[in-house]
């Protein structure tokens, strides 16, 4: 009789350290997915403040905001 309870209680032991294994993985998988979600969206923010400033240069300024220079020309050296 003691070996079918020690039996059963390693049985439990697993059965339980397997559960709170699988729920502490799915945790950390939707904490992870969270977080790209959220860096996606910083990263279009930024990008779109980026695009709202360029959007705004004429061809002198972008040629300067790049690191040009513009020539007497008026061409981006």
């Amino acid at each position: 009789m003691r070996i079918y309870l020690a039996i059963g209680g390693a049985v439990s032991v697993v059965v339980l350290l397997t559960f709170t294994h699988i729920q502490a993985y799915r945790l950390g998988a939707a904490s992870e997915r969270s977080a790209t979600l959220n860096r996606s969206v910083e990263v279009l923010r930024e990008r779109n403040a980026t695009d709202d400033q360029i959007r705004n240069l004429d061809d002198a300024g972008l040629c300067r905001a790049l690191g040009g220079r513009v020539s007497g020309d008026g061409a981006c050296i």
